[in-house]
């Protein structure tokens, strides 16, 4: 009865029953290189509400935005600074995260916070365990825009704890880093695509964006 059915299953390779117990064997990982990537997200245009916005820009420090280790982060200062500049000329609060580890003197000079710009710190979420709510709130934000390092571990998770919290997110992702570009891919679909975040995220670029 063994070799009919081995026979069969060899004789009719397209018959369902056969190929669906075959498929049913391998997992995402096996499967991973035949994973076709989805098209890229758009890029929006954003115009600015300054009375009701923030920045935050997370985690932009010595250790882990150097050439060495994240030069992708490096890279992308010199557009942040454009996006802190117009922020402050518009009296948008910019607000600043670190790692549990670090403290305000190790953010990159580019992006040093000016006097009575706050800075929190926390893991991968900067919502848990830090006053960034209750900042928010005291401010009347309904917008944040977040920049900063590691895509996937401070932005990604930060932007789905705002999202929880009700708030709008715009991510540009020429602000947004990691070590490598897969993470950054990852971090732009997971926002658009994701429970909790899809719907209350916009992709856009720093000079997409208008105040």
């Amino acid at each position: 009865m063994k070799k009919i059915s081995i026979l069969l299953c060899l004789t009719l390779f397209t018959v369902t029953g056969c190929t669906s117990y075959e498929s049913a064997e391998e997992t995402i990982v096996d499967q991973w290189t035949t994973v076709k990537t989805p098209p890229p997200p758009k890029l929006e245009m954003v115009n600015i509400k300054p009375k009701t916005t923030a920045l935050l820009i997370l985690d932009i420090q010595n250790n882990n935005c150097n050439m060495n280790r994240r030069p992708r982060c490096v890279a992308s200062i010199p557009k942040i600074k454009i996006l802190l500049e117009k922020a402050r000329a518009n009296h948008i609060p910019v607000i600043y995260s670190l790692t549990s580890s670090a403290d305000k003197a190790d953010i990159r000079k580019e992006l040093k916070p000016l006097p009575g710009e706050p800075a929190v710190k926390s893991g991968p979420d900067k919502f848990f365990n830090t006053n960034i709510e209750q900042i928010l709130k005291d401010m009347n934000i309904e917008t944040v825009i977040l920049v900063g390092t590691s895509a996937h571990g401070a932005v990604l998770n930060t932007a789905a704890g705002a999202a929880t919290r009700g708030y709008q997110i715009i991510v540009p992702v020429d602000g947004v880093s990691a070590g490598n570009k897969y993470p950054e891919q990852y971090t732009a679909w997971h926002l658009m695509n994701a429970p909790g975040t899809r719907g209350r995220t916009t992709l856009t670029k720093i000079n997409l964006i208008k105040f």
